[in-house]
């Protein structure tokens, strides 16, 4: 057991457009060299082009494909006697939504297109889907759980 302290994990205050705490995390997520204004114009930008394209609440469409990117299990690897082992973990709700925060700009980043509040729209709307890479991504993270299941006994 570790002897050190346990830091708290500190939330962003919520996004002042949205009043939502999802919205400053994906805009955190973006963030790069700390232009968090011009990460902000990105991420409302893509809520103009969500709204306009499905003629919905755009932050209904984002937490349903947060939701829809959350995976359930995950594969963590671990060491026992000497050889290395996929061992499947259950994955708690921060968790979840880090990763599916995670991969939906990931994949959005790699996507065609002209600027990045396109490539985030396009993104999320595919995700909210149930379409898209970042769906693939959260299969293939639950196909591994699923062929590791053999190894569960070894949790932590």
């Amino acid at each position: 057991m570790s002897r050190r302290n346990i830091s708290k994990k500190r939330f962003p205050d919520p996004d002042p457009t949205y009043n939502s705490y999802l919205v400053s995390l994906l805009t955190k997520r973006i963030l790069k060299s700390g232009k968090q204004t011009i990460a902000e114009n990105i991420v409302n930008g893509a809520f103009e082009i969500i709204k306009a394209k499905t003629k919905e609440d755009p932050l209904m469409v984002f937490e349903k494909a947060i939701k829809n990117a959350s995976p359930v299990v995950e594969v963590k690897a671990r060491r026992i006697g000497g050889s290395t082992y996929q061992v499947p973990i259950e994955v708690n709700a921060y968790r979840a939504t880090n990763l599916s925060l995670r991969w939906i700009i990931q994949y959005s980043r790699q996507r065609v297109g002209r600027t990045m509040a396109i490539k985030l729209a396009s993104e999320i709307i595919d995700t909210a889907n149930d379409i898209g890479n970042t769906i693939k991504k959260k299969e293939e993270t639950h196909r591994m759980a699923e062929a590791n299941k053999a190894f569960a006994h070894f949790r932590y």
